[in-house]
């Protein structure tokens, strides 16, 4: 039974630390929508597979691995949504793949799609005719938004995690500057303030860390 007392150690510790992860950084954990999270749950099954069965590594040691693991995704988690250049480094950004229904091929083939892939993509949202298609946005997890020609309320935030998505503000021909009012007008300091800001029949909707 003492041989397999530290298999079991480990194994106890390792669920322990899934479970606090998953709980600290989201159930998206569950579900990888970008980089980040897939990359916590390749390294961290990793590091228990690896360890579990591993003589040489102490219950100890196999804490403080998983402990520092920890410290070091929630330290890069910050950093992303507070800052703009960290979340474009680890999650990339949106492509715009149809733009007034020509197809941009350069951010097609950078993002790895063939034709076939991006028309199976639009006709899974029942769009067959390019045309059609004000601007089509390939997504960081694969998914594609698409805004039809005639759509007035936008599929895509204006503002999320407190920064602006200057790709909106471009389609529907507005600056940094018309949005900073806008959040000032409806009471808010800065941008950053926001959570989510929705562009809707024309109109900012707002949705702030805090309420008023």
């Amino acid at each position: 039974m003492s041989i397999y007392l530290p298999i079991l150690t480990k194994l106890a510790i390792g669920l322990f630390a899934l479970i606090v992860q998953i709980n600290i950084m989201g159930k998206g954990n569950l579900a990888p929508t970008n980089a980040l999270d897939q990359v916590q749950n390749y390294v961290l099954g990793g590091i228990i597979g690896a360890v579990i069965y591993s003589d040489t590594i102490t219950v100890f040691q196999f804490t403080i691995v998983l402990i520092i693991w920890t410290m070091l995704v929630m330290t890069v988690k910050f950093m992303k949504e507070h800052n703009h250049f960290v979340k474009l480094l680890i999650d990339g950004q949106p492509k715009v793949v149809v733009e007034r229904g020509e197809v941009a091929i350069k951010n097609v083939l950078r993002a790895g799609l063939s034709a076939n892939d991006l028309m199976f993509k639009l006709r899974a949202q029942s769009v067959y005719d390019l045309s059609k298609v004000k601007r089509a946005v390939l997504e960081q997890n694969g998914q594609l938004t698409v805004i039809l020609e005639g759509e007035e309320n936008m599929k895509y935030p204006i503002i999320f995690d407190g920064q602006i998505n200057a790709d909106l503000l471009d389609l529907i021909g507005r600056d940094s500057e018309w949005l900073a009012y806008e959040v000032k007008r409806q009471g808010y300091e800065q941008v950053s303030d926001i959570f989510v800001g929705e562009y809707l029949d024309g109109q900012v909707r707002l949705t702030p860390y805090e309420r008023h």
